[in-house]
């Protein structure tokens, strides 16, 4: 696979790197002039132990010097204290604006050591080295960065592109099925806001995507990551600060999806709300006029079917009402004001700003109805 640079207004800001290893960093690392710069690679718990002492093996031998931070594993750790605590790390070991961060990780790491880089002395450079398939295929592109903030997802945050991306295909070795399937939820929203072919595929696929050892690096995994990829750099390159719109329509499956994840405490993946989330836009957007019965139908039941969700969620009048509150206080509402991406087709996503308390309401009840 081929690198995939990503540019605005013609200018490079950085690429997509694809690899089977960390080894390939290096020749990266010496194109920041690494020897004459320090590193602090940021990592959770359960990524340190599998994959930090390769990583910093690679990068002592290009910077100046290297330390490490790593933070305990989970959601609820995407915080403006454990940011602190790496503030105070970087000022302890004397960064300067010409120092850099590398965030090996997830998406809360990705997006945490991000949002630290474009604060700290108002900005230095990172690289991602994603290591789970949702940051391979989302997260880990676009210079979002942030932190969650009391009941507030994503809330404080930041615009700030990376240096690099570098995908370590091989990484896909580690994910449980859980995991695995966490991430396909922004695979299939990817595929269902901009490629309608690549939904198509994804169909067409399903069973061997379900029944293929992940630990095979197969032309089937490269095809999911490169072509979301794609999506993403063709929609961050067009509105690269979420000014014009068009990148507002990566948020499908999230305005709900948010509000599930922070109700139900992060005790679900974020992919699986996602999915939830893209699963009920679908029906609001069926419920509507803007797709068929047909097309919901086949968009909900290729993602209940097939995506491993957890069969136990029920929404009723006990939990209907404090998730549509959610939805209110999303860093996505305006005022009273929603705005709510849904499918005019499989394919093309618009964003609609009269999605009612109600339209979710009902959504969420046909969900239960569905699928309890």
């Amino acid at each position: 696979m081929k690198d995939l640079p990503i540019y605005y207004e013609e200018k490079h800001l950085y690429d997509i790197a694809y690899r089977n290893d960390f080894n390939g960093l290096s020749e990266y690392f010496k194109k920041l002039d690494s020897e004459k710069r320090k590193a602090c690679i940021v990592s959770d718990s359960n990524v340190n132990a599998l994959y930090m002492d390769e990583v910093l093996k690679v990068a002592g031998e290009a910077f100046s010097s290297v330390s490490s931070f790593v933070f305990d594993a989970g959601e609820e750790r995407k915080n403006l204290a454990t940011v602190q605590k790496l503030y105070k790390k970087l000022i302890e070991d004397r960064f300067g604006r010409k120092d850099i961060m590398i965030a090996l990780g997830g998406g809360v790491t990705g997006d945490m050591c991000g949002y630290t880089a474009a604060t700290y002395l108002r900005g230095i450079d990172f690289i991602q080295i994603p290591t789970s398939l949702l940051a391979d295929v989302d997260s880990s592109i676009g210079g979002k960065t942030g932190v969650d903030f009391d009941q507030y997802k994503n809330m404080v945050g930041a615009f700030h592109m990376p240096k690099l991306v570098y995908i370590n295909m091989s990484t896909l070795f580690s994910l449980d099925s859980r995991q695995f399937w966490s991430g396909m939820g922004e695979v299939v929203k990817s595929a269902l806001i901009k490629d309608k072919d690549f939904y198509l595929w994804l169909k067409e696929n399903i069973d061997k995507i379900n029944t293929e050892p992940i630990t095979e690096l197969s032309d089937l995994f490269k095809h999911i990551v490169y072509s979301c990829n794609v999506i993403k750099k063709n929609v961050v390159e067009q509105d690269p600060h979420e000014t014009k719109g068009e990148r507002e329509l990566l948020n499908f499956g999230h305005t709900l999806g948010h509000s599930i994840e922070k109700y139900m405490n992060f005790e679900l993946l974020h992919g699986e709300c996602v999915s939830i989330g893209c699963i009920l836009a679908a029906v609001i957007s069926k419920n509507k006029g803007m797709i068929s019965e047909k097309d919901c139908e086949d968009i909900t039941e290729f993602i209940w079917n097939n995506f491993h969700l957890p069969a136990d969620i029920v929404f009723d009048d006990n939990n209907i009402d404090d998730i549509i509150m959610l939805t209110h206080s999303d860093k996505k509402a305006v005022g009273n004001t929603i705005k709510f991406v849904l499918l005019d087709s499989i394919g093309n996503a618009v964003i609609r700003t009269d999605v009612t308390d109600e339209d979710m309401k009902t959504a969420l009840l046909e969900y239960t109805e569905k699928y309890k």
